[in-house]
């Protein structure tokens, strides 16, 4: 098949939808992002790299940042995670409080942001520190993208800090029903702060080759989690990967995937590659608009699906 060719067409169906939506003004350093934008890369299992428009430049990875975080969790903790951690769609916003009371401070899921800030809890409780934390989640990354100068952008994690105070307001909720082990304040900044890594849609599409490859990075011939860890990862991804807009993604793309606000979404077709596309602009749900019509593109012209 030739992806190449498949991309390049991709690239002109899509153009007239590039900048359609809103970039997530709410937090002012994305705001200023230029919301014209478009980048696509696919991995394969055996390294060839196929990409378009702007797949190197680097951008704000928000949430996809919470796939890395939750395989570390799962690799230290295995089941016992999900004692503090459910794995249900929440049907929901992704920043929800409501439901979060109502279910006594246990988050549906790793990807609303509840649930991330009580997996980054779990990980600075076994690193014992918030610094060693990060160091350890930027050199997971680091490693499974192949690329050693991925850094955090320190504007995006100050504005992010400034202006999050629904996320403060989780982890303080979570923290009364004694779901939180750590003070919420150094939670939520370790939060912001992976959330604000950089990375581009070919660093990013290579991220993902560990899940497509039954937990086993295929180029490093590295195993990162188990065949079991691998599948339950892309199972959360499918059902909880895009927010409240997770069945529809599944419905139109049929892949397993995950979105920031940042507007790039990765997607893993399992035995054959990984995906990252990028474009600024949201829809209505959070997700980039023009990514995830590129998605289904994809899935329609190559009949790559789960499904």
């Amino acid at each position: 098949m030739d992806y190449q060719k498949i991309l390049d067409e991709i690239y002109k169906e899509v153009k007239p939808y590039i900048g359609k939506g809103k970039v997530a003004d709410y937090i002012p350093e994305l705001a200023k992002v230029n919301p014209k934008q478009f980048g696509m890369s696919v991995v394969t299992l055996d390294g060839e790299l196929f990409s378009v428009g702007d797949a190197q430049k680097r951008f704000s990875i928000q949430s996809i940042s919470k796939v890395f975080t939750f395989t570390m969790a799962l690799k230290m903790y295995s089941k016992e995670l999900y004692k503090r951690v459910g794995v249900e769609p929440s049907g929901t916003p992704f920043n929800s409080l409501v439901q979060l009371e109502y279910e006594h401070g246990k988050p549906r899921n790793p990807f609303i942001n509840a649930g991330a800030i009580v997996v980054t809890d779990s990980l600075i409780s076994y690193y014992k520190d918030e610094f060693i934390t990060l160091e350890n989640i930027l050199g997971f990354i680091r490693e499974i993208s192949k690329k050693g100068d991925i850094n955090i952008n320190p504007q995006v994690a100050k504005s992010e800090m400034e202006h999050g105070y629904r996320n403060r307001a989780l982890a303080n909720l979570i923290k009364s029903f004694g779901n939180l082990d750590n003070d919420p304040i150094t939670c939520v900044e370790t939060y912001f702060k992976h959330c604000a890594v950089e990375m581009s849609c070919e660093e990013l599409a290579h991220s993902m080759l560990f899940l497509a490859n039954r937990g086993t990075d295929p180029l490093l011939k590295k195993e990162f989690c188990s065949p079991t860890q691998a599948k339950r990862i892309n199972a959360v991804m499918l059902t909880c990967g895009h927010y409240d807009a997770s069945g529809e993604f599944a419905f139109h793309v049929g892949l397993p995937g995950k979105s920031g606000v940042g507007g790039g979404i990765v997607a893993v077709v399992p035995g054959k590659m990984g995906i990252c596309v990028w474009s600024p602009a949201l829809n209505r749900y959070g997700n980039s608009y023009a990514g995830t019509i590129a998605l289904e593109l994809f899935t329609q012209k190559t009949g790559l699906s789960i499904f």
